[in-house]
């Protein structure tokens, strides 16, 4: 009991110098339950849709995906007989049945030709009203469609662009546009999580997206009163046989929940290890703020040492402090995460996917999550702390405040952090040195982990070196006070090294990815240079394929040379070596392609790959299977007949630009597939008449004007686009990261409020004989751009290496420049004095302000 007493009072009295650790637990568990909270909640939202949505049991086509997905390589989504829908409601047990038909693979526009697509990446769904929609959507205004001129849209959606009853809407399928009035708006039931929704009637539905009637995507049946979902499935199955796809409410439910998954799964993890940064850099500042609290205790320890508390008391007195903090943070945490989840929501909703807080989802394994993790992650930082505190001797209490540091101790991780940076920049060099990206992932891994911990332990041994030489730098134009600065950072190396540490995990993963990010688009953009020999690339953004009709007036564009086709379908290979590979990629192409771009042989000419029966492959396939040129491969085509493709070209593997794509001809491909059957472009290559380069640049874009979802691009365009398209990801990992900046900054303060209050003493002889107030705040400002400028060198020169390293890896995948980007680098270590500064300006305020008197007097 009196053990608690004391943790108690000691916790209580030094509340203010325990605030900012309790921040640095409460942001780090608030990242973990946000993310949680918020990712159970996306699920939620999506469970109870797929559950809303679905029928008691559903037919569609044999090769329908299970979760839905409604297109296929020819734009047009796998269809049923209406005939079924006449079996399915003969069926013992239906109550009822309804043909349903809905696509994706298209594009709406406006009256203006602006689309109206989710700009979330939510998907574009275009169907018939039938009685499963009004289930779970009502119509607010108007009415449902009735005839070809008409058309319904989901209240979102109107909502977003402005749509009224009335207003014209187009519908771009592979089937042609077609063009209809708005008659009615539908509300959701349920909440909508980014999709758009039009309605059109039955006859038009199939007109428009199939180009013929009396078919249907799948058929919805509702089973009679006492009757199951399993055993109407299983009469249903009876009846039709095994040609169809027939699944029950809770299998379609499932199948939507394991679309989603994967995605869920990658966000849910990916935003968890960002917390787990966060958490790592909190500890410094735990372990910075107890080790200064007990070495500020130092005469109070050994006091209590003197009158019978025992080592194990202390230690623990020191835990229980260590224990309060993280219960405390902890569950602010947890309530702020609550917080974060909802604000993340919102974010979401600007983005174009709405989630409702209705669904707000806090299981309780969150909180518990979040309080384990807080208090174990607190505890375990004060251990080391608390045992040095158990070390104090009784003797202590007769000398000054201050234990000296243990010299021994300090050797002992110096030599540990040195044989761990060792042992990590040889995993590096092993990394470099690796024949496969597999195999040097693995020692990459190892080294950025080796190397990370070695340098947190051998902080304190570069802090004297590197501070001088900053001080040299930085410090000494400001005279005596520069030089005061310096001597205070290197008065407690092992203190300057973890607060410095704290940053430098932070800004080492930010240079490390902007080293790869930069190495890739440089690569890219090489690779393009060296490649693409057309004018234009023209393509959807989101993967949508392209229209019969929109790659007809690329066609009839006056100023184009050439239009390149360029398609993409699976088949079954039976290579010469007698397996069989299913599902395998192969792209069809004009001849003109081998042109367009110039991909690398080792044996053979592209071009021949498009003779009539011939193909490409590339060359770790053709090793693996022991193909040579000549061989023959049979080749079954997706949704249609088998060929004997004679292979008349090997390409090189380490290609950037359609790496391992293997080629063969249009025509080719023609010859075994139906024509109804056939995928369509997924891009088009478009070459300008000599001189016309910006004439057709313009006529294209005109050419496309009612197709908005296709994007020409020429090759700066492109090369922006690719630009663009990493360094927004690397601004959304940037971001994140800036929670553990956040933390690190965190610790600055803490360190130096800390450090001013041990120095009080000192800062009131230093007041009395003559240091201005303002010389005084310079100095501790000066003191902490040195501390944050020695943490941003360690990590921006440990994250070039690691980036470097990992360009070593992308090389083998056929990106091969290195490019550092010195202007981020430069700039996020001026960035790195301006937050030491910042982290500066309450301590040094607070030192300002010190009475010089009290000061002298304080023991």
């Amino acid at each position: 009991m009196t053990v608690l007493k004391t943790s108690m009072r000691n916790f209580f009295a030094h509340k203010g110098r325990m605030a900012l650790s309790a921040v640095a637990v409460l942001l780090s568990v608030a990242f973990v339950c946000g993310t949680l909270v918020f990712t159970d909640t996306m699920s939620t939202t999506f469970d109870k849709l797929f559950a809303a949505t679905a029928s008691d049991v559903t037919v569609s086509a044999k090769d329908a995906s299970d979760g839905g997905e409604t297109t296929s390589d020819n734009g047009k989504p796998p269809v049923i007989p209406a005939s079924v829908l006449a079996d399915v409601r003969d069926v013992d047990g239906v109550k009822s049945a309804e043909g349903a038909l809905h696509s994706t693979s298209l594009t709406v526009v406006d009256g203006d030709k602006e689309s109206l697509s989710p700009t979330s990446g939510g998907p574009t769904i275009v169907g018939n009203w039938t009685a499963n929609d009004a289930r779970t959507m009502e119509i607010t205004s108007g009415a449902a469609p009735e005839g070809p001129e008409q058309i319904m849209v989901d209240a979102d959606t109107a909502d977003k662009h402005g749509l009224k009853l009335g207003d014209e809407i187009g519908v771009i399928s592979v089937v042609g546009t077609h063009t209809a009035k708005i008659s009615g708006i539908a509300d959701w039931a349920v909440t909508n999580p980014g999709a758009a929704i039009f309605f059109l009637d039955t006859k038009t539905a199939q007109q428009a997206l199939i180009g013929e009637t009396g078919v249907f995507t799948n058929v919805n049946a509702t089973a009679a009163d006492g009757v199951s979902d399993a055993q109407l499935k299983k009469n249903v199955v009876a009846a039709l046989g095994g040609d169809y796809k027939v699944l029950t409410a809770k299998e379609s439910t499932e199948a939507g929940q394991k679309d989603v998954e994967g995605f869920m799964g990658v966000l849910k993890y990916a935003m968890l290890g960002f917390a787990g940064i966060a958490f790592l850099v909190g500890i410094f500042l735990i372990i910075n703020t107890f080790s200064m609290l007990v070495a500020q205790r130092t005469r109070e320890i050994g006091l209590m040492r003197a009158i019978g508390s025992s080592r194990k008391q202390v230690n623990r007195s020191v835990l229980i402090e260590a224990l309060l903090l993280g219960v405390v943070g902890s569950v602010l945490g947890v309530g702020a995460g609550v917080g974060l989840a909802v604000g993340l929501m919102k974010l979401m909703g600007m983005a174009g996917m709405e989630l409702s807080t209705d669904d707000l989802t806090v299981a309780w394994t969150t909180p518990v999550i979040g309080l384990l993790l807080g208090v174990v992650v607190t505890v375990l930082a004060a251990y080391l702390p608390a045992r040095r505190a158990g070390k104090i001797s009784p003797m202590a209490a007769l000398r000054d405040a201050g234990a000296p540091a243990d010299a021994r101790a300090g050797w002992i991780r110096g030599g540990i952090g040195t044989f761990l940076t060792a042992v990590g920049a040889f995993a590096l060099y092993l990394t470099s040195a690796a024949d496969k990206a597999a195999e040097g992932s693995m020692w990459l891994g190892l080294g950025v982990v080796l190397s990370l911990v070695g340098f947190v332990l051998i902080g304190p041994l570069l802090a004297g070196g590197v501070v001088r030489v900053l001080g040299v730098v930085v410090l000494r134009v400001f005279g005596p006070v520069g030089r005061m600065a310096e001597r205070n950072a290197l008065r407690n190396p092992r203190r300057t090294g973890a607060t410095g540490a704290a940053l430098m995990i932070g800004l080492a993963l930010v240079a490390c990815l902007s080293v790869v990010g930069s190495s890739m688009v440089a690569s890219a953009t090489d690779e393009l240079d060296k490649t693409v020999g057309t004018d234009f690339i023209i393509q959807n953004d989101a993967g949508q394929l392209i229209t019969p009709q929109a790659v007809t007036a690329v066609k009839d564009t006056p100023q184009v040379e050439r239009v390149t086709e360029y398609k993409w379908t699976e088949a079954d290979f039976t290579t010469p070596d007698g397996k069989t590979l299913k599902n395998t990629a192969i792209t069809a192409a004009d001849p003109t392609y081998a042109t367009d771009l110039r991909v690398e042989t080792v044996e053979g000419q592209l071009a021949d790959a498009y003779r009539p029966d011939s193909m490409s492959v590339h060359e770790k396939f053709a090793e693996d299977h022991g193909i040579s040129l000549g061989s023959k491969i049979d080749v079954a085509f997706k949704d249609g007949s088998t060929a004997g493709l004679t292979v008349r070209a090997i390409t090189s593997s380490d290609a950037v630009v359609d790496a391992g794509a293997m080629y063969t001809s249009i025509d080719t491909m023609a010859k075994y597939v139906p024509a109804d059957k056939m995928p369509l472009d997924m891009l088009l290559f478009v070459s300008a008449k000599d001189g016309r380069q910006d004439a057709a640049y313009t006529a294209l874009k005109d050419s496309l004007h009612d197709y908005p979802q296709y994007t020409v691009r020429d090759q700066t365009d492109y090369k922006e686009a690719l630009k663009d398209q990493i360094g927004q990801l690397l601004n959304m990992i940037y971001g994140l990261l800036a929670l553990a900046i956040v933390v690190a900054i965190l610790g600055v303060v803490n360190t130096l409020a800390l450090s001013v209050v041990e120095r009080t003493r000192e800062i009131g002889l230093m007041r009395a004989i003559g240091l201005s107030r303002r010389q005084l705040r310079r100095m501790i400002r000066l003191e902490s751009v040195v501390i944050a400028l020695f943490g941003a060198l360690l990590g921006l020169g440990l994250g070039m290496g690691w980036g470097a390293t990992a360009q070593q890896l992308l090389a083998l995948e056929g990106l091969k420049v290195l490019e550092i980007p010195w202007p981020t680098i430069i700039g996020v270590f001026i960035g790195s004095a301006f937050v030491g500064l910042f982290a500066a300006l309450v301590p040094a305020f607070r030192a300002g302000r010190m009475n010089v008197l009290n000061a002298i007097a304080t023991e």
